[in-house]
């Protein structure tokens, strides 16, 4: 393993689920740097203690960063090896590490970048939607007129749109999506690499009307197809939502009306439905 270099930033991604997608190189950076700086020194705490490290914290966030950066940037001018990180993922990403290494560059410090976890590349290759071009967008603006303004800007491209969204704002910005962007196929993930990983597929108008009779839990990854493209033909499908479709029409058609109705709309053979369906005692 590297001896790591005085007076280097070095941009250390963190697991977004499960702590076993720590590299040996991210946790050699963390224990031997002189100093972490993270958004949450609790939050990185708990992480660094499970990991064995005992290096110092340093706050570094939207807050503060004004005041903790030019702090941070003295401290490696004089010598000092910083680590930056962030809640969950790459650092930089979506968080205000961004203008720290700005001010790196600025200063002529050296940037070493590890490769790492990040949840919007995590949910794009699982997505099931184009992955050849997409734009990463993150969480999109407080304020209905700047939001109104960034989707004007990007609602007419034709590459996969990465949102990122907390819990409590997810049907809100469902509800936006949908009214703004119309009704394309998309792609809800959630609680990525952790026990309870899920990925929901269907279109905007579905997964919002989904949404409104659950209990949102964990950070969400939203996908949405871009424009002009074929909201049926192209979208991914999962066995568990003609099963589903399947159980639900079972309750009003026969079984046979059921099987032919669901293998043409989910390309599936009619005896795989018929046989589920009596197994599940229809």
């Amino acid at each position: 393993m590297n001896e790591i270099i005085p007076g280097t930033l070095y941009l250390v991604p963190t697991p977004i689920g499960n702590i076993s997608d720590m590299t040996e190189r991210a946790m050699h950076i963390l224990q031997q740097a002189d100093v972490v700086a993270c958004e949450d020194t609790r939050h990185t705490g708990l992480l660094l203690h499970h990991l064995g490290v005992r290096s110092r914290l340093l706050s570094y966030h939207e807050h503060n960063k004004h005041e903790a950066g030019p702090r941070i940037i003295q401290l490696l001018e004089e010598g000092s090896t910083v680590a930056l990180c962030s809640d969950a993922g790459m650092p930089v990403i979506s968080d205000p590490g961004a203008e720290l290494v700005r001010l790196a560059i600025d200063a002529g410090i050296s940037v070493v970048p590890l490769p790492g976890p990040n949840a919007a590349l995590t949910a794009l290759i699982a997505s099931g939607l184009d992955s050849r071009q997409f734009l990463f967008v993150g969480f999109l603006p407080k304020t209905n007129g700047k939001k109104e303004r960034m989707l004007a800007e990007i609602k007419t491209l034709r590459v996969t749109l990465i949102f990122y969204e907390a819990p409590h704002r997810i049907k809100r910005t469902m509800r936006f999506l949908l009214d703004r962007l119309g009704n394309r196929p998309a792609v809800l993930a959630r609680e990525l690499t952790k026990k309870f990983e899920t990925f929901q597929r269907g279109t905007l108008e579905e997964l919002t009307k989904h949404l409104e009779m659950e209990l949102p839990r964990g950070e969400y990854v939203i996908l949405v197809a871009g424009t002009g493209e074929d909201t049926e033909a192209d979208l991914p499908k999962d066995k568990g939502s003609w099963q589903e479709e399947a159980v639900t029409l079972a309750e009003s058609h026969s079984v046979k009306e059921v099987s032919r109705l669901v293998a043409a709309k989910w390309d599936c053979s009619r005896r795989e439905v018929y046989q589920f369906l009596l197994r599940e005692g229809k």
